[in-house]
């Protein structure tokens, strides 16, 4: 599937100057009335640590949300090493699917769905959020794919926009897109899941001045 994106990788997201606000990294979860996945918890410790300006904005979300449903985040903050570990692997499925690829098509390829570890990616400022939708009870609404299904694996169905899905995935995304979006947050259209506030995509989309949140470090480390 081809859908014309601008990628956080793009040169144009690349060189807007950052003026670093200073939100400390905050705890998501039950405290604030978001409910946690713990599915990359192993991976990542960190994974439920969002900028306070991001997590104010998913609480607005939330809010607007029919009643019944609930916002469940997957992964906030993420470290640079980790970063850099999912761009890697995923280039190696790419070169395993494509051993004909250039080395330079490989890494164009791979940032449209993992951000590389030099580019400042949006989790390592602490400014994006993986999440999805659930009911009050826990289950999880059809959305179309999987959170983090590559497009290789969802045949496209990831890109938020994919025509592919069924109505009910396109409706639940939908709900999402509206809430998440009058929070005064950003998709990264290749990723239904992902979004965020303060950081350069997020400025880039908007037309704004500067990015609000630059690379920051987890205060467990």
């Amino acid at each position: 599937m081809t859908v014309d994106v601008t990628l956080i990788a793009d040169p144009r997201v690349l060189c807007v100057p950052i003026d670093e606000r200073g939100d400390a990294l905050v705890e998501l979860g039950d405290s604030m009335s978001l409910r946690l996945d713990l599915r990359k918890r192993d991976a990542n410790p960190d994974f439920c640590l969002a900028r306070e300006g991001l997590a104010q904005r998913l609480l607005e979300a939330r809010d607007r949300l029919p009643e019944g449903l609930a916002l469940v985040v997957v992964e906030g903050y993420r470290p640079i090493d980790l970063q850099a570990r999912y761009f890697e692997e995923y280039c190696r499925e790419l070169l395993v699917l494509h051993p004909d690829w250039s080395d330079d098509l490989v890494r164009a390829t791979a940032s449209r769905f993992v951000s590389p570890p030099d580019s400042l990616p949006p989790h390592s400022t602490g400014g994006a959020i993986d999440l999805t939708l659930s009911t009050d009870d826990g289950e999880e609404l059809d959305m179309g794919t999987r959170v983090n299904a590559s497009p290789e694996e969802s045949q496209g169905a990831c890109y938020t926009s994919a025509q592919g899905i069924s109505g009910k995935a396109a409706r639940n995304r939908g709900l999402l897109m509206g809430a998440m979006g009058a929070a005064g947050l950003v998709n990264y259209p290749t990723e239904w899941w992902h979004w965020s506030y303060g950081d350069r995509y997020w400025a880039y989309m908007l037309g704004k001045r500067s990015a609000l949140f630059g690379a920051v470090l987890s205060p467990r480390r």
